[in-house]
Formats: structure tokens, C-alpha cells, sequence
């Protein structure tokens, strides 16, 4: 059943003017339900960063193992586009929100958060988006660094969705499905999350980019899927990428097994495999800026962890490297206050970062140069060829 009297505002999330017309409406309408774009972690969170409380940040393990570091780079990109443009207008992201919140406090309207979680949503992106999808997101994050700094002028470009259209283009461009999980999927959840609510006059407080979406939905509720699936967390389909990325450690264990059941020497064919995995991904570590030890470890792992699915040399390497430059909780709430590249290098964690993507690179590179020069001479040998 949809509220009898809604009213949707469509906000810029870094416009004063968007804060002024969220408290206005609100008092003026004195409405039994203020909805906003939120989901409880971001409110939650949002209330305790007011009230000067810190909340407690993933470990630097947590960060880098897995989905997790992607998780994090697309958070914290999101992060920083949003508090660059809110530090060029003044405003900082999010006052919309805390506005309509303070409002409903003081009309005495009650509060309902709208949004789907904020880590269901990153996750049902990221599973959406391929390899190289991912590879280019990173490349895009890095070189939004080295952009030119253009100052905005027209502060209401942004509430009426120039600013946003180009965002999200970037992201339709880089990964239509990705788009689909941010956007589409979002603007589904959040009407039918308005048209549950059992009150008679109802204002949301909703991103510009999501108005238009959201009253599209709600103008045709069969067509919005269940709110459980929207939730679902599904396993990534099996790609031929994910096929050959398992299949590849097995053929090189059967390979070398068999090379030694067959009587045939493997210490040189071992000796070669050790050198192209442990030497290019201690080459990627050392490229990415790390410390020597963090590169010998790398070394030292990457024979293994080329043959593990689950394991990354980057990972331990990026560990080690961790503790030598002292990661601090500052360094993860710094990293999207960064204005150029010259000082995320600055960044402790993201030179970390940078040396578990470049140790996993060499130790990647090593892996597939061990396929002509050393598995397939090996398995011929085996054979008889």
C-alpha cells in the first residue's frame, strides 16, 4: 500500500541548496515519515561520526584478502569523487541526509531507512563484473588522480544530473552490469520500500540520480522483483576464466607428478617453474615500491600460491609490507582525502596495496610463462614426444 501523499526530493548530495530545500520541505509538510537513501550501517554511521565516535575499521588482513580489496577500492573511490566535489562546493557529503534527519527529529517523524545495505550492494557489483572489468576499474581509480582539476561553477549542475550522469556513464561504459546492480537494482529496492510504508504523508530524501528510476518503479510495482532476492548474495557463475584458473594448478601437480612416476628428472623443470613464479612476483613487489622483505616473501610463496586458487602471494607480501610501514587506522580514513598520486604514494596503505597487486601480477605472469617453457616441455617428455 503506497503512502496516500509522497513526495520525493531529488538531492545533489554536495549542495547546500539541496540541504536547505530538504529542511524547509520537511518542516513545511511536518510529515508522519521522513524515507531517506540510506541503509542502517551508513545511518548508524553517519550518527556516530556526528557524535565524534570512531568507528571500528577492518584490519589490514580483512582488506586485502579477496573480494575485500576490491570492496574497499570501490568504496573508497566513491568516497573521494564525493568529497572532492563537496570540498570544492563547501558542503560536506551526506548534510542533506543529517538535515532530514534533524528535521524528523524535530517534527516528530518517524525515520525509514530506504536503501538496500551498502555491502550487499558492492558485492552483488562486484561478482558482476569480469576480470578485466575490475582491472579497468582500478586503472580508472588510480588515474582519476592525475585529472585535471576542473573547479565547479554551476553548483546545481550537479542536483540536476550533469555531474551524475557523467559518474554513472563511467560506470555503464566500464561494466553495464555493474550499472544495473548500482542503479537499476537500487531504484527498484527503494520503491518498494516507499510503497511499503503505512503512513498518509510520507517525504524521501533520495539522490537526483534515483528519483526519476524510483518513480518509474513505483508507477509500475510489478515489475520490481522481491526484496529477498534483491538481497541474495549469489555465487559468481562459472566462467571459462574461473574453468582455467583451477584447472591450471591441477595440471601442473598431475604433470609433475607424473614427470616423477615416469622416471623423468624434474629438478631443472622445478628449478625453472620456482625462478619465473618466485622471481617475477618478488620483480612485481620490488617494481610496486616494496620493502626487500616484503618481495623475498613474496618469492617465497608464489611457487605455492601459483598452484592455490584461494591463496595470492600479494597477500602475504602485502602483509609483511604492512607491518614494516606501520598501517594505521588514519591512513585507511586518509587514503580518499588524497588531491593527487604524488600523495598516495604518501599513503601508507596504499603503498600496500600497491605491492599485493604487483606481486600478484609477477607471480600471474610467471604462472602463464611456466606453461610454454616448462609444463608443456615437461608433459611431451612424459609422453614421448
Amino acid at each position: 500500500m503506497a503512502p496516500e501523499n509522497l513526495k520525493i526530493i531529488g538531492t545533489a548530495h554536495v549542495s547546500e541548496k539541496s540541504v536547505e530545500e530538504v529542511r524547509d520541505t520537511i518542516i513545511n509538510e511536518n510529515p508522519d515519515v521522513v524515507a531517506i537513501e540510506l541503509c542502517p550501517n551508513r545511518y548508524y554511521n553517519m550518527l556516530a561520526e556526528k557524535k565524534g565516535e570512531t568507528k571500528k575499521d577492518p584490519s589490514i588482513r580483512e582488506i586485502i584478502k579477496g573480494d575485500n580489496l576490491g570492496l574497499f577500492l570501490v568504496s573508497s573511490f566513491l568516497s573521494y569523487f564525493q568529497r572532492k566535489i563537496g570540498d570544492d562546493l563547501g558542503v560536506k557529503p551526506g548534510s542533506e541526509m543529517m538535515a532530514a534527519i534533524k528535521a524528523a527529529e524535530e517534527t516528530g517523524a518517524k525515520i525509514a531507512l530506504i536503501d538496500r545495505d551498502i555491502q550487499v550492494t558492492l558485492k552483488r557489483a562486484m561478482n558482476q563484473m569480469s576480470i578485466w572489468e575490475k582491472m579497468k576499474f582500478f586503472y580508472g581509480f588510480i588515474a582519476s588522480f592525475f585529472a585535471k582539476d576542473d573547479e565547479i561553477e554551476d553548483v546545481e549542475s550537479i542536483k540536476e544530473g550533469d555531474m551524475l550522469e557523467e559518474v554513472m556513464e563511467y560506470f555503464k561504459e566500464m561494466s553495464p552490469k555493474a550499472y544495473h546492480v548500482l542503479v537499476t537494482e537500487r531504484n527498484a529496492y527503494m520503491a518498494q520500500r516507499l510503497l511499503d510504508i503505512d503512513a498518509e504523508n510520507v517525504v524521501a530524501v533520495v539522490g537526483a540520480g534515483h528519483k526519476e528510476g524510483i518513480v518509474e518503479c513505483m508507477e509500475h510495482p510489478a515489475n520490481i522483483p522481491p526484496l529477498q532476492e534483491l538481497m541474495t548474495l549469489k555465487e559468481s557463475r562459472i566462467s571459462l576464466g574461473k574453468v582455467l584458473l583451477f584447472s591450471i594448478p591441477a595440471i601442473f601437480i598431475l604433470i609433475f607428478i607424473g614427470a616423477f612416476l615416469s622416471g623423468i628428472n624434474i629438478k631443472t623443470s622445478l628449478f625453472q617453474y620456482v625462478m619465473l613464479t618466485g622471481g617475477l612476483a618478488f620483480l612485481g613487489s620490488l617494481l610496486a615500491g616494496s620493502k626487500i622483505y616484503s618481495a623475498v616473501t613474496a618469492f617465497l610463496v608464489a611457487p605455492v600460491t601459483a598452484i592455490h586458487p584461494l591463496l595470492a602471494a600479494g597477500w602475504f607480501a602485502g602483509i609483511v609490507e604492512a607491518k614494516f610501514r606501520h598501517v594505521s587506522m588514519e591512513d585507511m580514513h586518509n587514503i580518499t582525502k588524497c588531491e593527487s598520486f604524488r600523495e598516495l604514494l604518501q599513503n601508507n596503505l596504499f603503498r600496500v596495496l600497491l605491492v599485493v597487486v604487483g606481486a600478484n601480477i609477477g607471480c600471474s605472469i610467471g604462472t602463464f610463462i611456466s606453461i610454454p617453457d616448462v609444463i608443456y616441455p615437461l608433459f611431451s617428455k612424459i609422453i614421448g614426444l
